[in-house]
C-alpha cells in the first residue's frame, strides 16, 4: 500500500475507534513518526493530507525539516516525541512547533529560557513514566492515584513548569509497554487520563492534550481518551 492508502486506512480505524468510544473522531489528531524515514517520504505523507509530523531523533529533524519546508508550501506541524538531551534543546526550539518529550523540570526551564531568546511560543507536553518502566523516561508518575508520594512531586513539578515563560503546557504524554496485553495497556491509559483530570483539578488549569497510542496500540488509546496519536509503522513501513 502507498503511504497515502496507509493514511486513509489509520484514519478509518481511528473514526471505528472512536465510534466504539462514542467521540468525534475531529477530536483526535493523527501524527506521522517518521522515524528513519526520508524527506521524499514526509512530502509524500503531507502531499496525501497529513498535517502532523513526529520526530524521535533530533538529529533527524536538523536534516529533514529544512528540507521539507523548502520543498513544500503546506505547512505541517512538527512534533518532537523522543527524548531531548539539555545540549541539543536548542534545535529543538529552532525546528519543532510542540515538544511531546518534557521529562525533567530543568529541560523545561531550558527550552523556556531558549524560547524567550528566540522570542517565540513553543507548545509542550510532559511525558509521564505511567507503567513504571526503568527503560522509560519521564516524570514518574506509576501508581500516582495510590502513592500520595508520587502524586505530591507530580503536582509541584507541573505547578512550576506552567509558570515558566514562552512555554505553553497543552498536556501529558505516555508509552504503554510493548507488547502488553489489552488490559495493562488500557490501564496504562486509562491512568493518564486520570491523572490529566487531577492536575487539571488541583490547579485549576487546562490540559486539553492526552497523547497516547502508536501502531500496536492507538486504537485501544482512543478508546480510552487520547487526542493524539503517534503512528509510524502503519503509515511510512517498517523501519530500516
Amino acid at each position: 500500500m502507498s503511504i497515502a492508502e496507509n493514511i486513509r486506512r489509520v484514519e478509518d480505524r481511528i473514526a471505528e475507534a472512536c465510534a466504539r468510544g462514542q467521540r468525534d473522531p475531529a477530536a483526535v489528531t493523527l501524527i506521522g513518526i517518521s522515524k528513519q524515514k526520508s524527506a521524499a517520504d514526509i512530502l509524500r505523507a503531507i502531499e496525501a493530507g497529513l498535517k502532523h509530523i513526529g520526530e524521535n531523533r533530533v538529529e533527524e529533524g536538523i536534516s529533514k525539516i529544512p528540507q521539507v519546508r523548502e520543498a513544500i508550501s503546506e505547512a505541517a506541524t512538527w512534533h518532537m516525541v523522543g527524548h531531548v538531551q539539555s545540549r541539543k534543546a536548542k534545535h529543538v526550539v529552532k525546528l519543532f512547533d510542540v515538544v511531546q518529550s518534557i521529562d525533567s523540570v530543568r529541560l523545561a526551564q531550558r527550552l523556556s529560557r531558549l524560547a524567550v531568546d528566540a522570542e517565540r511560543e513553543l507548545d509542550a507536553l510532559l511525558e509521564i513514566n505511567v507503567s513504571g518502566e526503568a527503560s522509560k523516561y519521564g516524570f514518574q508518575g506509576y501508581n500516582w492515584y495510590q502513592d500520595a508520594a508520587v502524586l505530591e512531586g507530580l503536582l509541584d513539578a507541573y505547578r512550576v513548569v506552567i509558570q515558566l515563560p514562552n512555554l505553553k503546557v497543552r498536556g501529558l504524554m505516555t508509552m504503554a509497554p510493548l507488547g502488553a496485553d489489552e488490559s495493562t495497556t488500557r490501564r496504562v491509559f486509562g491512568d493518564l487520563y486520570e491523572l490529566r483530570e487531577e492536575l487539571q483539578s488541583a490547579t485549576k488549569s487546562q490540559l486539553p492534550e492526552l497523547s497516547m497510542g502508536m501502531t500496536d496500540d492507538f486504537e485501544l488509546a482512543v478508546e480510552e481518551g487520547s487526542t493524539m496519536v503517534r503512528v509510524g509503522r502503519a503509515i511510512f513501513g517498517e523501519r530500516t
